[in-house]
């Protein structure tokens, strides 16, 4: 596959556009017929040739509804918007689900991903020839073996004390969810956001399974090269 990579570093407050602007920088390299428009009334257009369905992955501690206003305007340019839930078991577990979901639609894919969404885009996008691009929004883009927490590094404010681990039926080898401690919440991972909406986020949160930090990912769907915006 010869893809198309779009990269956008954001904080979480800054995703709708952020993510506007990645995907509209995507279509113009996508298609030479493409134009970018970054404005309220309208996301992108697309030139000659079947549009592509554009698939929203969320991150971890999230769900489908962080895509709302993206997936909104996005429609309202006449886009069909897919938000599959990401699972949040694990990088094999969570990228075959994607995978599946995938296989259902006909015709050219933009897959995005935000934050741990990365993982799971860089994953299931291999071998599957409708995806004509990869979009990153503040995500991680894995290489072969790199592990969620060998990117994310000894820095982070998300470490082992800021989640709380809680059992949960089937686990294995000892594995547990992590919720992220609602003090914790504010300042890491919702941060720059108002208190009243961070506390939302907080109680909300989907837990991500702990031994999804070590699991390793597969290799990349191809090398092309990256697109930085």
């Amino acid at each position: 596959m010869n893809l198309q990579w779009a990269a956008h570093r954001t904080r979480l407050r800054l995703i709708l556009p952020a993510a506007i602007v990645a995907v509209a920088a995507l279509a113009t390299v996508t298609t030479q017929a493409a134009s970018a428009h970054a404005s309220s009334s309208q996301v992108f257009s697309w030139g000659s040739g079947p549009r592509p369905t554009i698939v929203l992955e969320h991150g971890a501690w999230a769900d489908a509804s962080s895509w709302n206003k993206v997936i909104g305007q996005l429609q309202a340019d006449g886009f069909t918007v897919d938000a599959p839930p990401n699972p949040l078991r694990g990088v094999s577990y969570d990228t075959n689900y994607l995978t599946d979901f995938l296989s259902t639609i006909p015709g050219p894919i933009v897959l995005v991903g935000h934050s741990y969404g990365g993982f799971v885009i860089t994953n299931a996008a291999t071998g599957n020839a409708n995806v004509k691009a990869l979009v990153y929004v503040d995500a991680f883009i894995p290489d072969a073996g790199n592990t969620l927490a060998s990117l994310t590094g000894t820095g982070s404010c998300l470490g082992s004390s800021a989640f709380n681990f809680v059992p949960y039926p089937g686990a294995q080898n000892g594995d547990a969810d992590t919720y992220i401690k609602q003090s914790v919440v504010p300042s890491c991972f919702a941060s720059g956001l108002p208190p009243s909406q961070a506390g939302v986020i907080a109680a909300t949160q989907r837990p991500l399974a702990a031994s999804t930090f070590g699991e390793q990912s597969g290799p990349r769907p191809g090398r092309p090269s990256r697109r930085g915006l």
